[in-house]
């Protein structure tokens, strides 16, 4: 059976089956060096300059994250922000780009401030509705359409199939940011995405970590290849540990993902239940919205990110995030342990979050601990 026929479970459980040719080592060495050596004639037969272009380390991650994409290449890069400001660094200045309403805010406020300082044309649309990116479109203009689904944090799905439709007829790119959902649940690049973007200190790590990003393309046009120049000229690359530490937690993507998911579903449900809470914010659930949408767009499970709205507002959201005994208060997602976090907190005045928030990553401990926790901090509030 070649590799090309493994399932993709296969794949990244076994990193591709890639061995060390000289040691037969079934973990690929790391390669610190930060410089390679010429031939007697000055060349670079080896195929290695300065470790700002490449690493050894590189090629297994990237493979791997192309394999699961199915996508023709990937990059990885020293972070999710650097990986993502890439696609906009890759345009030029006057293009016209449609980002999401509600997003990782982190880039929404990168977009609002330095993408258009630097002369890119931003526009914030409801990305839950194709006919409001139709109306935002302008033919021959815009370059980028970006997209995030599930939508951090409050977990709308966006149709990505419409939405390269309608951009592509624009003459646009499509990049997605599928951090929440990867490539276990949604492949973008199957409903016609161009790119797909990963924060792969999250969910392809697992383990908390690391900090990284990566890209993966359908196909190396012009545009790709100017995003794979930036990572070279500006230097936002991993270290050679991060890219290891990377492959290694790829190789339980799998197993973390559906536990997870099945885990937040679980807590969705109980928490619909519990009269301390308003809003239980989940694609997973039946009575959402976007339900169906998520249930054809996404294979397998609904992701381990859901927010809660908890009755009694903000100062009833902070109290309950401050009594959890399990949950770990703190940022980030993706990890195999459960975070909670008051998201309006981080993110401000300015950010589309609701104060009443808590956001939850769901990590792979036993669920009934998980809801039991979540339950005493709730009838203390």
């Amino acid at each position: 059976m070649d590799e090309k026929d493994w399932a993709p479970q296969t794949k990244a459980a076994q990193a591709l089956g890639w061995t060390d040719a000289t040691t037969g080592a079934v973990v690929e060495p790391i390669h610190p060096s930060t410089t390679y050596l010429r031939d007697p004639d000055n060349l670079y037969r080896r195929g290695r300059q300065y470790a700002r272009a490449d690493n050894p380390g590189f090629d297994q991650p990237q493979a791997l994250i192309s394999a699961l994409e199915q996508g023709a290449e990937g990059l990885i890069f020293s972070s999710g922000m650097a990986a993502a400001t890439s696609c906009f660094m890759a345009l030029r200045p006057g293009d016209h780009v449609i980002a999401p309403d509600v997003m990782y805010w982190s880039l929404r406020a990168w977009l609002t401030t330095y993408a258009k300082e630097w002369g890119l044309v931003v526009d914030s649309v409801d990305m839950r509705s194709p006919e409001a990116v139709a109306r935002a479109l302008k033919p021959g203009h815009t370059r980028l359409v970006w997209i995030e689904t599930p939508a951090n944090p409050l977990w709308t799905v966006t149709d990505i199939a419409a939405v390269a439709e309608l951009a592509h007829r624009a003459g646009a790119h499509v990049v997605v940011d599928s951090t929440c959902a990867t490539p276990v649940l949604t492949r973008p690049l199957m409903l016609g995405a161009d790119i797909v973007m990963h924060s792969a200190s999250k969910y392809l790590n697992g383990h908390s970590d690391v900090i990284a990003g990566a890209l993966v393309t359908r196909t190396c046009d012009e545009y790709w290849q100017r995003i794979r120049a930036l990572r070279v000229k500006l230097g936002s690359i991993p270290g050679p540990f991060e890219a290891y530490l990377l492959t290694r937690g790829m190789r339980t993507l799998y197993v973390r993902v559906h536990t997870a998911s099945a885990n937040a579903l679980k807590i969705a449900m109980a928490m619909q239940r519990n009269p301390a809470v308003d809003e239980v914010l989940y694609p997973g659930l039946a009575d959402r919205p976007d339900h169906a949408l998520a249930a054809r767009q996404m294979q397998g499970g609904f992701g381990g990110m859901l927010s809660l709205r908890i009755r009694g507002g903000e100062a009833a959201a902070v109290r309950v995030a401050a009594r959890v005994r399990l949950w770990k208060r703190a940022t980030s997602l993706g990890g195999v342990e459960s975070l909670i976090e008051h998201r309006g907190s981080v993110e401000g005045a300015d950010s589309p979050c609701p104060m009443d928030l808590l956001r939850l990553s769901v990590g792979i401990e036993a669920v009934e601990d998980l809801i039991a926790d979540l339950e005493q901090a709730l009838a203390e509030s």
